[in-house]
């Protein structure tokens, strides 16, 4: 992931800044507790794609 996009993308939702989960392939929002997938080096900004970290 490019650190100069990373430094501009933040969270649909709240607009917190967004972490790099390299093992995953995810950027997280540690606010919502939703990780974003990143697909062919492209990120996934849609809520609807996102991961819901905090279900079980």
């Amino acid at each position: 992931m490019d650190k100069r996009l990373l430094d501009i993308l933040v969270c649909p939702i709240c607009k917190s800044p967004l972490h790099h989960d390299v093992e995953n392939n995810e950027l997280v929002c540690k606010a919502d507790q939703l990780a974003f997938p990143i697909r062919d080096g492209i990120p996934v900004m849609l809520v609807a794609e996102a991961r819901n970290l905090g279900e079980k």
